[in-house]
Order: structure tokens, then sequence, then C-alpha cells
């Protein structure tokens, strides 16, 4: 099995300013996923590139034993972007570069890196297992619940549960899940479909048992890094 290791991080990061490549627990944040993507990549002879419109990202890359010859072009380095047309450009580019066709992609966000190796492993197993499944993105289990107290605006002007249901407690609703952002398996024919969207009609999960979150304000990363210089992620990253 051909399998590409893919980590995408635009240099113009508002939330965050330089996000991908600020320090946190004495290392760039990029150095997290470039760390995962070796050893996955290890374990299963995998390929991995950098999608970046950034030339510091692609120099602190290379510094981290990552080297790319791709810049990403400007019509897919702006706010509008999809993710996932992002992705589908640099594979189409890699397989171009290095004459392979791949099964099968693993997209790392550099931005959610509160993940290792046995999830990446784990969720291999579950993806590749099913052979009718498109794809596969981490997630944890929610605090909030549709069914039972998260509400939106209805049409008379009035608010009401976004789920139907006649639930009591938070416990009897039915589990529902939130993306983490940390991961996303892809096989290779996710992205032959009309619209991509992440998530499609043949989309599977990886429950992690652990925090994991992704950084979009300066607090997060602040939390982030306090969790983890503390030992308080409760696993090995």
């Amino acid at each position: 099995m051909q399998i590409l290791v893919t980590l995408c991080g635009r240099g113009g990061s508002k939330g965050i300013p330089g996000k991908n490549i600020r320090l946190i627990n004495g290392l760039p944040l990029i150095a997290y996923s470039i760390n995962h993507a070796k050893q996955f990549a290890k374990l299963h002879n995998a390929d991995i590139a950098l999608s970046t419109d950034s030339e510091a990202i692609i120099e602190i890359a290379a510094e981290l034993g990552l080297q790319t010859t791709y810049l990403r072009p400007e019509h897919l380095s702006n706010d509008s972007a999809g993710k996932v047309e992002t992705i589908q450009h640099l594979v189409e580019f890699e397989e171009t570069n290095r004459g392979v066709k791949y099964d099968l992609v693993l997209d790392l966000d550099i931005s959610s890196p509160l993940r290792n190796v046995n999830d990446l492993e784990q969720a291999f197993q579950i993806i590749t297992n099913d052979e009718n499944a498109l794809n596969l993105f981490s997630v944890n289990k929610a605090n909030r619940n549709p069914y039972f107290n998260m509400v939106e605006i209805y049409d008379n002007g009035y608010f009401g549960l976004v789920k139907k249901g006649d639930f009591l407690t938070r416990q009897s609703a039915p589990t529902v899940y939130e993306l983490n952002a940390s991961f996303y398996f892809y096989k290779r024919t996710f992205f032959n479909q009309p619209l991509i969207k992440t998530i499609s009609e043949r989309s599977l999960i990886y429950e992690m048992q652990h925090i994991c979150f992704d950084l979009d304000h300066p607090i997060d990363f602040e939390f982030m890094e306090y969790l983890m210089v503390n030992d308080k992620l409760g696993f090995n990253l």
C-alpha cells in the first residue's frame, strides 16, 4: 500500500500570528506533527509531504528533517481555500513528482498536535478494515449535546433544541462527537467525488480517549503549553 502523510500550514495565521512555527514547550509547533509523521512513515514506508506558502515554514521544516520542493499556489493560500482541495493539490503534485499513485492519505493537522502514533495506528486499522469507507477523522465525545443543551432559532423566531428528543439528562441522550481536527485518513478514491467535503457519506471516526483540541486563539496556545510543561496531558505525546 502506497501512503502519503501530508502536513498543511499557511504562513498567515490571523488568530495566532506565526502559529505553525511558534515555540511551544521548547519546540516549533510543526515539530510535533513532523515527529508523528516520521514515526508513522517508518512503520508503513510512507512518504511525507508539506504544503505551505511560507518560506519560513519551509526553512523550519527542513531543519527538522522535512524537505520540500512544493510551494502552495496563491489561490489555495487565502481564507476561502478549503483544506480538502489543498490536500488534493499536494497529493497530485507528489504523485507526479514521485511517479507513484497513492492508496491512502494521512493528513496531520499542525495546529492540533495532541495525538501519538498509537492513535494513528489504531485509526489506520479501522479505515483499512472497511473496504467501503472513504475517509476517517479523529473525534472526542462532545461536551455539548444537540439533543439536550444546544439550541437554534426556529422559523417562528423562538429557540429550541437543535435535535428533537425527549431526553431529561445529557447521559440519556444519544452520544455525539466533535471533530478535534487532529488527523484525517483519506482513501485515494475519496478525491474522485464531485463535491469534496471532509464528512462524506461513508466516513468513519476514531474516538480519542485523551484530551485533544486545536489552536484557534492565543489562550488555546497558552493552555496547551501549560498542559505540556506540567505533564498534565494524561498520555504520551
